[in-house]
């Protein structure tokens, strides 16, 4: 007797992709988010060097999320590794002063202090979120055709996903309580829009994933146009 599933497979010739995937990230978050999804990853935190000299925040969270996906992949491929695509991501608050010419970049606080200086900053007011994700895929024999840059098998994705984020007006104890519960002291723009700061947000217009640090959409995207899919989908070629 044919099963439904048997139907399935004579529709379609279904191929489950076996390249491995690698986050370049200790970032809590983003492993959730990938977790989530249902991806198969392990994490190799980079080491690259996050120093760089761009002011603009686009081109600073390409730059940056490209580092470190690069540190990892020339590790694991003089390694020996093969058949493998590495993530790397980096994200930045912009908010642009009455007044000022630009947006200025706003990382992660240099303590307590710092953070409630950011937060009275972005009290009542919109700011800007750009995450920057990079993909650098050693790519199947098969997808020569494909490879470009770095290395003979080596295909390079970069993309920036900007979300606009707008706060309620924050009281001075509302801010000094928050800062206090330690949870801003380690993101980019001193607040986790998924935790108890959520209260605190007015709107956003845009992709909630991007604020917190790993744009879903546009990663699936990136990922699927190498061939890696999230556990239980597959690739049908017709």
């Amino acid at each position: 007797m044919r099963t439904a599933y048997t139907v399935f497979r004579n529709l379609y010739n279904v191929r489950k992709m076996t390249m491995k995937l690698v986050l370049a990230s200790g970032s809590q978050r983003r492993r959730e988010l990938l977790t989530m999804c249902g991806y198969d990853y392990e994490i190799i935190v980079s080491n690259a060097d996050e120093t760089i000299d761009e002011s603009d925040p686009e081109s600073f969270v390409r730059a940056l999320s490209f580092r470190k996906a690069k540190e990892v992949f020339d590790r694991l491929f003089a390694a020996g590794r093969r058949e493998f695509a590495v993530i790397g991501s980096d994200t930045v608050v912009a908010f642009q002063k009455e007044g000022e010419a630009k947006p200025a970049i706003i990382g992660k606080p240099k303590d307590a202090e710092d953070a409630v200086r950011i937060l009275s900053m972005l009290s009542g007011k919109t700011h800007r979120v750009f995450t920057g994700v990079s993909v650098i895929a050693d790519i199947p024999d098969e997808n020569a055709a494909a490879q470009c840059s770095i290395r003979e098998k080596a295909e390079i994705q970069t993309e920036c996903s900007i979300t606009e984020v707008t706060f309620e007006t924050l009281s001075p104890d509302e801010i000094t309580d928050y800062v206090n519960s330690g949870d801003p002291l380690d993101k980019a723009g001193s607040y986790g829009i998924q935790g108890p700061f959520g209260m605190f947000v007015r709107e956003i217009r845009g992709n909630y994933f991007t604020v917190i640090g790993m744009p879903i959409p546009v990663l699936y995207k990136m990922l699927k146009k190498i061939g890696i899919l999230p556990h239980g989908f597959y690739e049908r070629i017709e």
